[in-house]
């Protein structure tokens, strides 16, 4: 990164943290059952021009203009050493006090390949360049900005904010390398100046806007919102909002604001919502107050017609471990829903070896036997290849992903 400083991280590095992640993680291996699948913990982080080519990952481009391959669902991750602007709550970095968000940080800096300490923005970067770099020519990744926690009143919740990459850093890389990334902006709706920001971002090439709300403290649901609709529906810009259990990032704890149903403020007001991760993980409150899964009530706005050209989803993250293989197996039989999801990987989530188990899949009957090794070996050098891979190969009973769930570009370009 040409336009962005080296400096010192601001994040001090110790023995005694490192010897925290190390024996967290062996403690990860030999506490989890099955033990065996956890052993390859930390990414190897080998060259992605070395990535060897299977007759598998050849076959998954069959029928995709890499042209309309945009991941949409793209995650930046930095300490703000390279001038990015980025922030991190302390939380992530005190191992005695907080040992779950420490042990998170170090995964989601080794599924990028950054390091610990050091020039982690430029690190980070230079790493996502070469990973794309080795896809087909046209193929992109659209990079999430990431908006402080703000409370009611509109004032940004610093104490709640567990980190924070500023809208003007994911433009920027998107301008630097528009071969291989477009960017989505984060704006929080309670903000005085919401609708001003989001005029401006979609007037510097923002293709849709990204919420956490249990994290950054949303509530879709909240009249607050309505200023912000409005405008997201005349620029139509869709909003890519979290939908059910929030388990990767800390911040506001607000769960309840991750039900799916509190989205359909945003598609009354004729927002183009994309739910993620289809709400696959998770519990929440149905109309007739039961406790359901969340992916029920994902189920039950994507049958509600009045929805059917505003309500999305994006599949990023339905392969982890923690999901059910039965949501896997609803999202591909339900074929009626396909021309309304969108690819997405959730990378650098994707480099974190233990989360995705092409074994398990493939004994839930998901995956052919012959596809693990392959995929394992994908895995390991390189995640966005091998996010996408096994996506296109999986089925259940004859059914696969239809080709144009991977053709992500026109749903942010050429919708009218």
């Amino acid at each position: 990164m040409k336009s962005f400083s080296r400096s010192n991280s601001s994040i001090p590095a110790n023995g005694s943290r490192r010897r925290f992640l190390k024996l967290t993680a062996a403690g990860l291996v030999t506490a989890s059952p099955p033990a065996s699948a956890l052993f390859r913990l930390t990414n190897p982080c080998l060259d992605p021009a070395a990535t060897p080519v299977s007759a598998l990952e050849s076959a998954a481009w069959q029928g995709i203009d890499p042209a309309d391959w945009w991941d949409c669902h793209t995650h930046i991750v930095g300490s703000g050493d390279g001038g990015s602007g980025i922030t991190q709550s302390p939380d992530m970095h005190a191992p005695l006090r907080h040992p779950i968000q420490t042990l998170q940080h170090w995964a989601y800096a080794n599924a990028a390949c950054i390091g610990d300490v050091g020039a982690q923005d430029i690190a980070f970067v230079e790493r996502l360049q070469a990973l794309l770099d080795t896809l087909p020519k046209g193929a992109k990744a659209m990079l999430f900005a990431f908006d402080r926690a703000h409370g009611a009143s509109g004032d940004p919740d610093h104490a709640n904010t567990s980190f924070f990459v500023p809208n003007e850093y994911a433009r920027a890389l998107a301008q630097q390398y528009p071969d291989r990334f477009e960017w989505v902006a984060s704006i929080h709706p309670y903000r005085p100046d919401c609708v001003a920001v989001l005029e401006q971002a979609a007037a510097n090439g923002a293709r849709a806007v990204k919420w956490l709300p249990p994290a950054m403290g949303i509530d879709p649901a909240s009249p607050q919102c309505d200023r912000f609709y409005k405008a997201a529906a005349k620029l139509n810009i869709p909003i890519i909002s979290h939908g059910g259990e929030e388990k990767a990032v800390h911040g506001a704890n607000q769960p309840l604001f991750g039900n799916p149903l509190r989205l359909r403020r945003a598609l009354d007001a004729g927002v183009r919502v994309v739910i993620a991760h289809c709400a696959s993980i998770g519990t929440d409150i149905a109309d007739d107050g039961r406790e359901v899964r969340s992916f029920d009530i994902f189920t039950q706005l994507m049958a509600e017609k009045q929805w059917r050209q505003q309500l999305f989803g994006d599949i990023s993250a339905i392969v982890l471990r923690n999901r059910d293989p039965e949501v896997i197996k609803t999202l591909l039989t339900e074929t009626g829903w396909h021309s309304r999801l969108l690819y997405g990987s959730d990378y650098p989530l994707t480099g974190i070896l233990p989360l995705i188990s092409p074994k398990t899949l493939a004994e839930a009957g998901l995956l052919a036997e012959d596809a693990v090794e392959p995929l394992l070996v994908l895995q390991d050098y390189h995640p966005f290849r091998f996010d996408f891979v096994l996506k296109r190969s999986l089925s259940w009973r004859g059914q696969r992903f239809a080709d144009t769930l991977f053709a992500t570009r026109p749903f942010f370009t050429e919708h009218p």
